[in-house]
């Protein structure tokens, strides 16, 4: 398994009250599996999310990603972890606004060191896979809000993380571009990428071959959705 969780739990103390964000959730994604996240405001889902995305850590309980047992690591592993094994995509595009697209795709590889040459080039060919190979020198503003989300995917995919880590990547895009944008994430998870996307919503959801649903911190039941293959079942 790429991932397993056991038992997480995520506890924030509230002066003499405890609040339970996470209820002792276990779950484990496949590689190459294409996983939804789905949970109404309040219920867990982003606080699950952080844990997977290394962006934070469990008050209890183990997670295993990719044989590396993350769940005890300091901030410093956790940032290379973060850097090496996961993609972000995130609802707001994350973008600096004053560099170009390509220049947005390279940032991961200027912090993790490779050389210029090397950096432009794998930059160049993350933004090749999401189509805007004829747009790698306009600025964010120059763009289109389903341009810029192709960036960000670029950006995700440039490292070639172990998974790609959406979080309500359509929120800020119309109907029409929104199924752009997932029609792009079944692209690349027919590639073999490993996708984890967090929603709202259930139409985003259904993209995905196995629905998780979190309420009041726990998971309170699995679907899997008419897109998945027998493979994935």
């Amino acid at each position: 398994m790429l991932i397993e969780t056991e038992n997480l739990w995520k506890t924030y103390k509230m002066g003499i009250e405890e609040l339970h964000a996470l209820r002792g959730v276990t779950v484990s994604v496949a590689k190459g599996e294409y996983l939804a996240i789905m949970g109404p405001s309040g219920s867990g889902k982003s606080t699950l999310m952080n844990l997977i995305g290394c962006l934070d850590t469990p008050s209890q309980g183990s997670y295993v990603l990719n044989g590396k047992q993350v769940s005890s690591m300091n901030d410093d592993e956790l940032a290379r972890i973060r850097n090496r094994e996961i993609g972000f995509v995130f609802q707001t595009f994350n973008l600096l606004a004053r560099a170009t697209a390509l220049h947005n795709v390279e940032l991961p590889l200027i912090y993790n060191g490779t050389d210029s040459k090397t950096r432009i080039e794998m930059a160049k060919h993350a933004l090749e896979q999401v189509d805007l190979t004829d747009r790698m020198m306009h600025k964010p503003n120059e763009l289109s809000g389903g341009q810029r989300q192709r960036v960000a995917v670029a950006r995700a995919l440039v490292n070639n993380p172990s998974i790609i880590l959406a979080d309500e990547p359509t929120g800020n895009l119309d109907s029409k571009t929104g199924d752009e944008i997932m029609g792009l994430f079944a692209r690349l998870h027919l590639n073999g990428h490993t996708i984890i996307v967090v929603t709202h919503e259930p139409d985003i959801a259904l993209h995905a071959n196995r629905v998780i649903h979190i309420r009041d911190g726990m998971i309170e039941r699995e679907v899997i959705t008419s897109s998945a293959t027998v493979n994935d079942i």
